[in-house]
């Protein structure tokens, strides 16, 4: 049972599950013309690391659209067998986190420190309490990564049908415990997990409001 509770499968799976009650937040709580636009945002980063990793695994890209209620890249077969689909399927942990690690670095000059080497569940949550005490909001980076933060479910989380495409090699991947693969999953559940408690303050935020 503990080695299942560590394993790749078990993070991939609770970053699919926290993405997609992020995306229900966003539209449920904050359905605003702002947060559409910064969903978008999240979408394109999203769909554009589906389609990288297409082009890498030699699978031909039917559609890539970012602009509709449901944004999807729609791709043929990878060249190669079984460990493309899952590439493709999981791009965009890797490709949201390389994302806000380039903003972090080159807009935001490493303001924020993002990467940490996470392999337990305990220093998942202590990664994030320590990125929670950085953020400042009289900052104006702070700011930035808030915004990009606020669709970090939409820009990270594999969708439902991404994990329909592997589902075979999750439940493998549920008795395997990859150190890299589990570390970076679990900065991505961490950041995710801060979007939420964005997401919630905010909202909050905004009913205190419309009391007063």
């Amino acid at each position: 049972m503990i080695a299942i509770a560590s394993s790749t499968g078990a993070v991939i799976t609770l970053i699919v599950i926290f993405g997609y009650v992020s995306n229900w937040l966003n539209w449920s709580l904050l359905n605003y013309k702002i947060t559409h636009l910064l969903y978008y945002i999240g979408a394109f980063v999203h769909e554009s690391s589906h389609a990288l990793l297409c082009l890498l695994t030699g699978a031909k890209i039917q559609e890539f659209n970012v602009l509709s209620t449901q944004p999807q890249v729609t791709h043929g077969r990878s060249k190669l067998p079984f460990i493309g689909a899952t590439l493709i399927s999981t791009a965009p942990i890797f490709g949201g986190l390389l994302f806000l690690f380039l903003v972090n670095r080159y807009l935001l000059g490493g303001h924020f420190s993002i990467i940490q080497s996470s392999t337990t569940w305990n220093t998942a949550f202590f990664g994030l309490v320590s990125f929670l005490g950085q953020i400042k909001f009289w900052e104006w980076q702070s700011w930035v990564m808030i915004l990009l933060l606020i669709n970090t479910g939409a820009m990270i989380g594999p969708s439902i049908q991404d994990v329909k495409n592997i589902w075979p090699v999750l439940i493998v991947l549920f008795f395997i415990h990859s150190s890299i693969i589990t570390s970076l999953g679990l900065v991505a559940l961490s950041l995710i997990l801060v979007n939420i408690l964005l997401q919630i303050f905010i909202a909050l935020c905004v009913w205190i409001f419309r009391i007063f």
